[in-house]
């Protein structure tokens, strides 16, 4: 059985890339027995979304205050 520190790495990990089949099933048994992990997959997506919608508005507005390289370091700090 995963731990809650493996279990949060790999939900991370797996936003950005596959995970293998076996870690895949173990992590989802994780989070569906466990509600901190299951919070904390929320959470990540919420972030996830909040990031897209933040760097599509800009992207087609350019309201955000923030310079090309300000955006680039949020979007690798949100990645990892």
């Amino acid at each position: 059985m995963l731990t809650c520190k493996e279990a949060s790495r790999l939900l991370s990990q797996s936003m950005d890339q596959p995970l293998p089949r076996l870690k895949r099933m173990e992590l989802r048994v994780h989070v569906w027995m466990c509600s901190a992990c299951s919070n904390v997959e929320k959470q990540l997506l919420f972030l996830r979304r909040a990031a897209q919608q933040l760097d599509d508005g800009e992207t087609r507005t350019n309201q955000v205050g923030l310079s090309r390289e300000a955006r680039e370091r949020i979007r690798k700090a949100v990645r990892r």
